[in-house]
C-alpha cells in the first residue's frame, strides 16, 4: 500500500513529465510563423503547473482520509491488547516516515510506561535504544496538544535541552491518546538523522489517527480486563462447582415459586434422578411422597425468614421402599439481604438408621460391654485368660409347660423370664454371653475388671429371684415357672471363637462348664455357689452347706453351698 506522500509524489512525476513534453513541443515550433499555437503551449504549461500546485495538496489531504479510513478498519479488527498497540505503531511509524514510534500508556498508578517501541523496519526496538525526548512527552502530557518540531537542535523551545543534544535529536511528531477528555498516553515519533520529515498535515493525520487508536486501546484494554474477570470468575464457579460437587450432604435451592434451581451430586443421588432432570422442576414433581411434608416447613422460612434444623421425615417409596431423610432449611438471600428462595441441606438417614437398628439389636444380643472392647478394623480369633465369675440361670418347668401352649405364647412368655435375667445381670455390669434356649450364661470381671465380681455374680442371681417373683404377681398361676441358678469362680479364656464368617466372643474354661453344671444340679428357685465363689462371698452372704454335688466329667464331687441372701 503505497503512503500520501509517496501517491502525491507519483501524480507531480506525472504531471512535471507532460509540462516538460509541452515545453519541448513549443520550443520545435516557429514563433514567427506559428505565433498563437506558442503562446497557446506557454499558457498550457502555466495552467498545469498551477494544477500541480493546486491538486497535490488535496491529493495529500484525499490520501491521507484513505489512510484513516483504512487504518480505523484494521486496528478495530481485534481486540488483543498487543495486536492492537503494534498495529497502531507499525501504521504511525510507515505514514510518517518516521525513523522510530514510541507508544505510552497509563498504568493504574497514572505513570507513563512505554508499552511498544518500533523502527521504520517494523521491528521492536530494544530497551537501552529508548533515547527519546522526555521534554517533548511531558509538554503533550500536560497540555494534551501535539507537538510537531522540524529541527529540534535549533527549535527554541527545545534546543536546550540535554536529551535533544545528546540523542542528536532532529525530527520529532508527538500526540496524545485520548478518550473523550481522559489522556491515556502519547504517540512519539522521530528522525534522528534528517530534518523536516513531518509536516503540519502529518500533525493533523496523526492527531486523528491518534484519536481512532485511543479509542481502539481502550476497547482493548477494556477486552482484556473482561477476559481477566471473566477468567477469575469461571475459575471462581469452577472451584464452587468442585466444592459443591464434593459436599457429601445433598445441598438443594429453590426460588419463592418452589422451583428448583440448584442440586448437587450428592442431592441427585438421594433423590434418584439426574441433575438436569431435577432443575428446573418443582419439589412435588421431583419427590412426590414428601411434598405435603416439606412444604408447609419451606413456606414458614420464606415468610419468618429463620431456618428450620434437623426436620425427620420417613417415607415409603416405590422404587427403594422405607427411607430416612434429615432436612435443614435456610432462606437463600441476595447481597440486599432479600429471600429469594429456600436453601436445603438434605441428608439420607436410611443407611444409617438401619445400622443404628441392627446396632441396638446387637447390643440386645451381646454386652455393651463387649461391644466396646471390638475394633472392627483389627478382630483376630483367640482371647486371653482371666479369670472370671460364670452365672448359668434356666427356666424350670418350661418343658412341661410348653406341651400345652402355642408357639406364639410361649415364645412371648419366655422372653419376658429371660428379660427378668437379663435385666437383673445388667444390673450388676455382667456381660452377658448367650442364651441357650431358656437359660441364660453370664460372666463378670470381664471385659471390664471387676474387684467384687464374685459377689456381682450373686447379687445378679438374688435380683433374678426377685424379678421372678414380681412377675408371679403379673401372670396367672399357670403361667408361673421357677429358675435355678449355678454361680463358680476360676480362670478362663475370653475372646473370639469361630471363623472370619461367624465369630462369637465367649468364655472357654472347665470354670464355666462347672458352673453349668451346679445350675444343672439346683432345685426348684435355688442358687448353688462352688467353695470357691463361697470363699470369696462369705463375709457377705448367707448360705448353707448342702450335699456335694457328682458333675459330669468331675472324678470328685463338688462342695456347695445354697445362698440364702445377702447379710
Amino acid at each position: 500500500m503505497a503512503t500520501a506522500k509517496q501517491k502525491s509524489i507519483t501524480i507531480n512525476d506525472q504531471l512535471v513529465a507532460v509540462t516538460q513534453r509541452a515545453s519541448k513541443l513549443r520550443a520545435s515550433l516557429d514563433a514567427s510563423r506559428c505565433p498563437e499555437a506558442v503562446e497557446g503551449i506557454k499558457e498550457l504549461e502555466n495552467s498545469l503547473s498551477l494544477i500541480s500546485e493546486t491538486l497535490v495538496p488535496f491529493e495529500l489531504r484525499f490520501s491521507h482520509l484513505q489512510a484513516l479510513a483504512g487504518i480505523g478498519q484494521v486496528v478495530n479488527s481485534t481486540l488483543e491488547i498487543d495486536e492492537v498497540l503494534q498495529i497502531v505503531m507499525d501504521t504511525i511509524v510507515r505514514l510518517t516516515g518516521a525513523e522510530r514510534g514510541f507508544l505510552m500508556l497509563r498504568d493504574k498508578d497514572g505513570e507513563m510506561h512505554t508499552r511498544i517501541a518500533r523502527n521504520w523496519e517494523q521491528e521492536s526496538i530494544n530497551k537501552n535504544e529508548f533515547a527519546i525526548s522526555r521534554t517533548i512527552v511531558q509538554r503533550v502530557i500536560d497540555t494534551g496538544e501535539a507537538v510537531l518540531t522540524t529541527n529540534a537542535r535549533e527549535d527554541p523551545r527545545f534546543g536546550g535541552q540535554e536529551s535533544i543534544i545528546a540523542f542528536n535529536l532532529r525530527s520529532i511528531l508527538c500526540v496524545p491518546l485520548m478518550v473523550k477528555t481522559d489522556l491515556i498516553g502519547v504517540i512519539y515519533t522521530d528522525n534522528r538523522i534528517r530534518t523536516g520529515i513531518f509536516s503540519e498535515a502529518d500533525r493533523d493525520l496523526m492527531t486523528a489517527f491518534a484519536n481512532q487508536a485511543a479509542v481502539a486501546i481502550e476497547n482493548a484494554r477494556l477486552f482484556s480486563s473482561l477476559k481477566q474477570t471473566l477468567a477469575e470468575v469461571t475459575e471462581l464457579k469452577n472451584l464452587m462447582d468442585d466444592v459443591f460437587a464434593s459436599i457429601a450432604s445433598g445441598v438443594i435451592t429453590a426460588d419463592v415459586q418452589d422451583q428448583i434451581t440448584l442440586c448437587n451430586r450428592a442431592a441427585a443421588s438421594i433423590l434418584g434422578h439426574a441433575s438436569a432432570e431435577i432443575v428446573g422442576r418443582k419439589f412435588e414433581e421431583i419427590i412426590p411422597a414428601f411434598a405435603s411434608d416439606i412444604q408447609p416447613h419451606l413456606q414458614a422460612v420464606r415468610e419468618k425468614e429463620q431456618p428450620i434444623v434437623g426436620l425427620e421425615l420417613s417415607r415409603k417409596l416405590p422404587e427403594r421402599g422405607s427411607v430416612d431423610w434429615r432436612l435443614n432449611l435456610s432462606p437463600l438471600k441476595d447481597a440486599g439481604q432479600k429471600t429469594q428462595g429456600v436453601a436445603i441441606v438434605l441428608d439420607d438417614l436410611t443407611e444409617q438408621k438401619r445400622l443404628e437398628a441392627q446396632r441396638k439389636l446387637f447390643e440386645r444380643m451381646v454386652s455393651p460391654a463387649v461391644i466396646q472392647q471390638l475394633d472392627p478394623d483389627s478382630l483376630q480369633l483367640g482371647g486371653k485368660r482371666t479369670d472370671i465369675t460364670v452365672l448359668f440361670a434356666d427356666v424350670r418347668g418350661f418343658t412341661s409347660f410348653s406341651e400345652s401352649q402355642e408357639p406364639e405364647k410361649l415364645v412371648s412368655i419366655l422372653n419376658r423370664y429371660l428379660a427378668a435375667m437379663a435385666e437383673a445381670v445388667l444390673s450388676q455390669e455382667g456381660t452377658i454371653d448367650k442364651f441357650m434356649g431358656d437359660a441364660i450364661m453370664a460372666w463378670f470381671n470381664a471385659p471390664v475388671p471387676q474387684p467384687d465380681h464374685t459377689l456381682r455374680a450373686v447379687k445378679a442371681a438374688l435380683a433374678i429371684r426377685e424379678a421372678f417373683e414380681r412377675l408371679y404377681q403379673e401372670l396367672p398361676p399357670q403361667e408361673h415357672l421357677a429358675f435355678g441358678a449355678g454361680i463358680h469362680y476360676g480362670d478362663a479364656v475370653l475372646g473370639l471363637i469361630g471363623t472370619e464368617k461367624r465369630l462369637e466372643y465367649t468364655a472357654i474354661s472347665d470354670s464355666v462348664n462347672t458352673a453349668k453344671r451346679l445350675q444343672e444340679n439346683s432345685a426348684k428357685n435355688q442358687i448353688i455357689i462352688s467353695k470357691l465363689t463361697y470363699d470369696r462371698v462369705k463375709d457377705d452372704v448367707e448360705v448353707r452347706p448342702i450335699a456335694p454335688v457328682t458333675a459330669k466329667g468331675k472324678t470328685q464331687p463338688l462342695e456347695v453351698y445354697e445362698v440364702l441372701g445377702l447379710k
